[in-house]
């Protein structure tokens, strides 16, 4: 089987990284058509003349290119404004979507970027339809989202499968062992959905905790009045993470409490888990389709700093419970989002079109 993977998706971002990486230990060949316009922006839907030229000339790049036989194409996140150069180039192939997020619950309901109801959500709220109605397939990265992005796109839910993100295996391997001191490691986009302030005010209910911080991004301001137990680094190389978590005593995943946050896992939690970290993220429905609370991680209310605070400090005070959601929450990784099982899931979906 051979595989077309297209657009001006961003080549680094982990989801189209471990799909291609995925796809290709499962024995598909994978072929990449891409030109890069987002990578390294880290505001990618910032309206202005620059950027619509810079994706009008690189739609027509994609097309100028010669067309190889494949047996579909994929159409890598962010690709919701690729779709119409897709399926030109699909030549009446299958079209599978990988979108990720829904771009008006990202930059209107997450972020905040546009009021409700305003000229730009509505114009977002289109292009989000037109994408998810172009593709034959759709591929979300859970049941709550994937249940959304049919609402949204008004399509049966039989064209939305789910596939987990997982975890990049060439980069991310076991090797978690309890070290001291202990910390806590939050990594990720400093943005509403990871809940920066819930784990600032975590920290501040428990001083004796270190806490370490990797990331940038919107909410960073409130770093400046961090507490004194939290060490705050913007930015480490992607190779490095694997150390960080490694030496970590546990992994903060999200506890942001908008609807968005309460249907995803985000990378960094398939992250730690391949790496044998403790986890502790929010309670919440897309959590639940991996995690069990007090098995694979510890589950704690979204929004709510003194729980979050409190599983923590038993994590740091109990060894073996540590150990004991680190060595499960590593074998229910390898049971369902390891690369292996995956890369049969992408190819399966693949074949069935």
């Amino acid at each position: 089987m051979r595989v077309l993977y297209f657009g001006t998706y961003e080549r680094a971002y982990p989801r189209n990284a471990q799909v291609i990486s995925c796809l290709r230990r499962a024995g598909v060949e994978v072929e990449e058509r891409h030109v890069p316009v987002w990578e390294g922006r880290e505001h990618k839907w910032a309206a202005g003349p620059s950027a619509a030229l810079r994706l009008v000339a690189a739609e027509l790049r994609l097309l100028r290119r010669p067309s190889d036989d494949f047996d579909a194409v994929i159409v890598g996140y962010p690709g919701h404004l690729d779709l119409p150069a897709a399926r030109l180039a699909a030549r009446g192939k299958p079209i599978v979507f990988n979108p990720l997020v829904s771009l008006e619950d990202t930059l209107v309901d997450d972020r905040q970027r546009f009021r409700p109801g305003s000229l730009p959500a509505r114009a977002l709220s289109a292009v989000d339809r037109h994408a998810l109605r172009s593709a034959d397939l759709v591929v979300a990265d859970t049941e709550a989202n994937a249940d959304d992005l049919a609402r949204r796109a008004r399509i049966a839910h039989r064209k939305v499968a789910v596939c987990f993100v997982g975890a990049e295996e060439r980069v991310f391997q076991p090797g978690w062992k309890r070290r001291d001191p202990f910390t806590a490691l939050f990594v990720g986009k400093l943005i509403p959905l990871h809940g920066l302030d819930t784990v600032l005010e975590a920290a501040r209910l428990a001083p004796e905790i270190p806490f370490r911080v990797i990331g940038s991004g919107q909410l960073e301001a409130s770093l400046a009045t961090r507490p004194a137990n939290v060490e705050w680094s913007p930015w480490v190389d992607y190779e490095r993470l694997p150390g960080e978590l490694h030496a970590a005593g546990c992994a903060l995943g999200i506890f942001g409490t908008s609807a968005k946050a309460a249907r995803v896992i985000p990378n960094k939690a398939f992250q730690a888990l391949a790496c044998g970290t403790p986890l502790v993220t929010a309670d919440t429905p897309g959590a639940r389709e991996l995690l069990a609370d007090g098995v694979t991680a510890l589950l704690v209310p979204p929004g709510e700093p003194e729980a979050l605070a409190a599983a923590v400090r038993r994590l740091a005070g109990d060894a073996a419970l540590a150990e004991r959601i680190g060595s499960r929450g590593l074998a229910v990784y390898r049971e369902r989002a390891s690369e292996d099982v995956l890369g049969a899931r992408w190819r399966e979906l693949l074949e069935a079109l």
